[in-house]
């Protein structure tokens, strides 16, 4: 299993620097992947929970490839009607063709009614809309003279039964966002039954976990996965390893935009994580 980072491309506190800092950091410390969310248009439903400067996915990720190497580059998750799918096409085939392959497409159908009505597309027509545009981005790649012959994985995100059929017609993996165990148990089955009814592959499981470190144990019945003390973390993604994860994105953002201020709580996090995920090989295992 791999794990991936949800970084804060919003938010006061974040500037070119600081993207890079994330970048640098979540390569170094060994992370599979660095992934980033989508806005167009920052209104006031958005502005309230991912305020301004934020900095667009596809831009961001094509200059966060210059500054890596060797980590997966991913957004978590673009909103699909916001941009014309031969765009979307274009964009992440280039993306993934000047990265040398790293680019993960994650795909959702966004929720900020104005921000929907700013880019004048209806929002009650978003599901649609995005099953569309996810047909018309897969049909433009088969022309890989156009589009090049490396294959972008596509990620659907959305937890809603809807979601779990897109993921079904459409996706390489699910990719829900900010769930407890026992939904995301439930859902894997469900995700199972509505594969084997449409007779088509089970799509991987990528769930996007909380990364929300406590000095005591969490409890309740509506702890996130990824919540509670580093043992709680560790038992967590080793319960989504045996539900088949083959990856897991942590996301360190409370939902405070302050949180952007201060990334260093988020890198130590991370920092730990990894140091439990990434155990030093002693010097016979490395001979």
């Amino acid at each position: 299993m791999k794990i991936g980072v949800n970084v804060l491309n919003f938010g006061p506190g974040t500037d070119p620097g600081v993207l890079r800092s994330w970048a640098q950091t979540v390569e170094g410390l060994g992370f599979d992947l660095l992934m980033v969310s989508d806005h167009v248009a920052i209104t006031p439903d958005v502005a309230e929970r991912y305020p301004a400067p934020f900095y667009e996915p596809f831009t961001t990720l094509s200059w966060l490839a210059g500054v890596t190497g060797r980590v997966r580059l991913g957004t978590t998750v673009l909103i699909a009607p916001y941009r014309h799918p031969l765009l979307t096409a274009r964009m992440a085939a280039n993306l993934n063709e000047l990265s040398g392959g790293r680019l993960v497409l994650g795909v959702g159908v966004g929720w900020a009614r104005q921000e929907f009505a700013a880019l004048g597309i209806p929002f009650e027509q978003r599901g649609r809309l995005t099953d569309a545009h996810l047909q018309g981005v897969k049909a433009a790649w088969a022309d890989t003279a156009a589009y090049g012959a490396r294959r972008v994985p596509v990620w659907i995100g959305g937890n809603s039964e809807a979601g779990l059929r897109r993921a079904v017609r459409f996706g390489d993996a699910w990719h829900p966002l900010r769930c407890t165990l026992p939904v995301l148990r439930q859902s894997v089955a469900r995700l199972k039954e509505l594969a084997d009814a449409q007779h088509r592959p089970v799509p991987a499981f990528a769930p996007r976990i909380a990364l929300k470190p406590t000095a005591s144990p969490a409890g309740g019945p509506r702890r996130l996965a990824g919540e509670g003390t580093i043992d709680q973390i560790m038992a967590d993604l080793d319960q989504l390893r045996l539900l088949g994860a083959d990856t897991v994105v942590l996301d360190p953002y409370s939902g405070d935009p302050r949180d952007t201020c201060r990334p260093q709580s988020a890198w130590q996090a991370l920092a730990t994580v990894a140091a439990h995920f990434y155990p030093p090989r002693t010097g016979t295992e490395q001979s």
